[in-house]
């Protein structure tokens, strides 16, 4: 049993704890809602550009460029995202553990040496280096503050590789933000372009709130369905008679690398949401089993400081009635 001083002391070290979890949920809480008005402002300009692509590849069946080509796998790329810091529950791990499955099946089909690892985030970067992979620089910058910019720089050089065949497919590995409570662990064909597989994509996304509790979401998103029927009752077709000029072909080979860099980047936007989303849920655990803790060592004291003034009682009446 404990004496009071030592369970005093631990409330003490609990009750510090739990304002540190408290305040870094809070944190959280505040970038992912920064990261949520990112996703909220570039998804206008995405859902335009698909529809200008499936209007193009319903068109012209026929047209291709060599970003959308499938050729023999001979080296591979892995695009990676983490976060720079932990204290975010499986996330980082997950992520780490699905990049190592993905290059021990590579390895044994083309070799180890024929996988290059782009890291995003100093957790993954650190991993692949101590692993002894194939690791194409550095970009841990990027998981704190998105850039669109540095984006386009990664995605013209995975282009360049595989326009001139050094590489021959490339993936991504991120957490899809669906909502605060859900990221999907994602692994995707980066390189040569799917479109059909892009399109039929779930896009779907809870923009409007940092509540992660079961219960809240399930009431967000019948609230969100039915705002939905009502815009789409307003909603007037787009006019998809495009004139295209000079030619079909040439106008796909400058719109797929543009759409390339937006998948990198939505990626990017994605994985940074959900890793707030993560640690909000992991900080706000940690913030209810350290008040669990405190109430089962308040009650733990409580008992032991009456059993303390008993005993005195026992003592003085002993006294008394010698």
């Amino acid at each position: 049993m404990p004496s009071l001083k030592e369970v005093k002391g631990r409330i003490a070290s609990v009750n510090s704890t739990r304002k540190i979890t408290s305040a870094m949920k809070m944190v959280a809480s505040s970038k992912l809602h920064h990261a949520q008005v990112a996703i909220q402002n570039m998804l206008p300009y995405e859902t335009m550009l698909e529809h200008i692509l499936k209007s193009f590849l319903a068109a012209e069946a026929e047209a291709h460029t060599i970003y959308d080509q499938v050729r023999p796998v001979k080296r591979v790329a892995l695009v990676v995202f983490t976060s720079n810091s932990s204290l975010c529950g499986g996330f980082n791990a997950n992520t780490i553990k699905l990049m190592l499955n993905a290059v021990d099946k590579y390895a044994e089909e083309i070799g180890r040496e024929n996988v290059e690892i782009y890291p995003i985030g100093r957790k993954v970067h650190e991993k692949a280096k101590k692993m002894g992979l194939n690791v194409q620089g550095e970009f841990s910058a990027l998981a704190d503050k998105p850039n669109a910019n540095k984006c386009i720089e990664i995605a013209m050089e995975l282009g360049e590789k595989f326009y001139e065949g050094k590489i021959d497919k490339v993936e991504l590995i991120y957490h899809h933000f669906k909502s605060a409570g859900s990221q999907i662990l994602t692994r995707k064909t980066f390189l040569p372009i799917d479109i059909e597989s892009e399109l039929n994509a779930d896009h779907e996304r809870d923009l409007s709130s940092v509540i992660a509790t079961k219960e809240s979401q399930e009431y967000l998103k019948k609230r969100g369905e039915r705002q939905l029927d009502k815009e789409k009752e307003n909603v007037k077709p787009l006019n998809d008679n495009f004139i295209v000029e000079p030619d079909m072909n040439t106008v796909l080979t400058q719109l797929l690398p543009k759409y390339a860099h937006l998948l990198l980047y939505t990626a990017l936007l994605d994985n940074n949401a959900s890793e707030h989303a993560a640690r909000m849920v992991a900080m706000q655990t940690a913030t209810d089993n350290a008040d669990e803790l405190l109430r089962e060592l308040n009650l733990q004291y409580n008992k032991g400081r009456q059993q303390a003034i008993t005993n005195e009682l026992l003592d003085i009446a002993g006294g008394s009635s010698q």
